[in-house]
């Protein structure tokens, strides 16, 4: 079957929408993509359903630390994805406000930046080589002297090596995020199923009809695939199923006086960042493991966490533990989303497997994938990011 959007946006024989109207949708998550998606689709005339297996918002929405880093992690052979990235790093001051102005919920958008640091003559060496990286690809970064970076942040470690200032990599309390959507979606009259599986995409001939939850049919015009590090279970074929694979992630929450915080930018240092928010809360993460839906916190994921962070930030040594958690990240094959409609079932849009950097990807994730339901398009960006890419005939070319 053709990947022309053209299908996406139209009724056909056995739509459920009248001809003309906008397509009713089932969206499979109610993580921040499913409820962004559904907000924007409703609010556009969209007749919307977002079906979780759980409780909204209680999966990598909850877990994550809200970093919208898009220059702090950049990489070699990344060029595609830091283009969405920085896309959707444009957008977020205005998501941001908009979602604020419509759920009446501050999301605590911070713009004091980022500061990737050094500790060690090695650390500062491979500093270098990462700020030679983002100069060449023409981020906005500064150098700073270990004496600058203090005068920024005066408790961070005695020794320094120097840092890297990303002063538009800001961040966003994404659990304050997942509330104001969920009021968000309620006011433009989407409808959320929470603890409704989704085991399937039913399909004929081809096309979506919609969804089975709980051996029933729920039927829709088009379906999108938003369910996370989940995303593989739903049952997709004809299509193949979607290479996402759950990437564990221990965390753990310190308290900090709120009037007088520690640090106030966020802090990337060796195998650890630091991330304050206003609430008095300091978020250190995060491990990295491929141990599936293991939601085990350990003595050595909790260990490293705080070793690495106190390394940096001596005087947190101090603070209570607040909260400690498990998240895990929808990792595709390459460690890129996966987005737009897919090739093998018209009227199937996926969007989903976007990693470290779910947050960061959510002002772009919802307007395109919005646009290509409601006109028929992808946009340039997110054009390398179709699941196309994952088949051999793909990646024979």
């Amino acid at each position: 079957m053709s990947e022309s959007l053209s299908s996406v946006s139209s009724s056909s024989a056995g739509s459920t929408s009248a001809p003309g109207a906008r397509p009713r949708v089932a969206i499979v998550g109610a993580g921040v993509m499913g409820l962004s998606l559904g907000w924007r689709l409703a609010r556009a005339g969209c007749p919307v359903d977002i079906y979780e297996a759980g409780i909204a918002g209680q999966g990598a929405s909850h877990a994550a630390a809200g970093m919208l880093a898009a220059c702090a992690e950049a990489e070699p052979g990344e060029e595609d994805l830091l283009a969405l990235n920085r896309a959707s790093q444009a957008l977020w001051p205005r998501f941001a406000a908009e979602l604020e102005a419509e759920s009446g919920t501050c999301v605590d958008l911070r713009t004091e930046g980022t500061l990737t640091i050094g500790l060690t003559a090695d650390d500062g060496a491979r500093l270098r080589h990462l700020f030679a990286l983002q100069t060449a690809l023409g981020l906005p970064v500064e150098w700073l002297t270990a004496a600058a970076v203090r005068r920024l942040e005066p408790h961070l470690a005695g020794q320094l090596s120097g840092a890297i200032l990303s002063a538009e990599d800001h961040q966003v309390d994404n659990r304050k995020v997942v509330a104001a959507l969920l009021t968000a979606i309620a006011r433009a009259g989407a409808r959320l199923h929470e603890n409704s599986p989704v085991a399937k995409v039913e399909t004929q001939a081809g096309k979506a009809l919609g969804v089975v939850v709980n051996g029933a049919l729920k039927r829709a015009d088009l379906v999108i695939l938003a369910a996370g590090a989940w995303s593989r279970g739903v049952d997709i074929s004809p299509a193949a199923p979607l290479p996402v694979r759950p990437v564990k992630g221990q965390m753990l929450a310190l308290r900090m006086d709120p009037a007088a915080p520690l640090v106030n930018h966020v802090i990337w240092a060796p195998n650890s960042y630091i991330v304050p928010r206003r609430d008095g809360r300091l978020i250190l993460g995060a491990t990295t493991e491929e141990k599936g839906f293991d939601t085990a916190l350990t003595a050595g994921g909790q260990l490293a966490l705080l070793t690495y962070a106190w390394r940096a930030l001596p005087a947190l040594e101090e603070l209570p533990i607040l909260e400690q958690w498990v998240g895990f990240r929808p990792g595709s094959r390459d460690d890129a989303p996966i987005l737009g409609p897919s090739a093998e079932v018209e009227g199937l849009v996926y969007a989903t497997g976007h990693h470290r950097n779910g947050i960061l990807l959510l002002a772009v994730t919802a307007k395109v994938i919005a646009e290509c339901v409601l006109e028929g398009r992808l946009e340039k960006v997110a054009e390398p990011f179709r699941a196309s890419r994952f088949t051999p005939r793909a990646a024979a070319e």
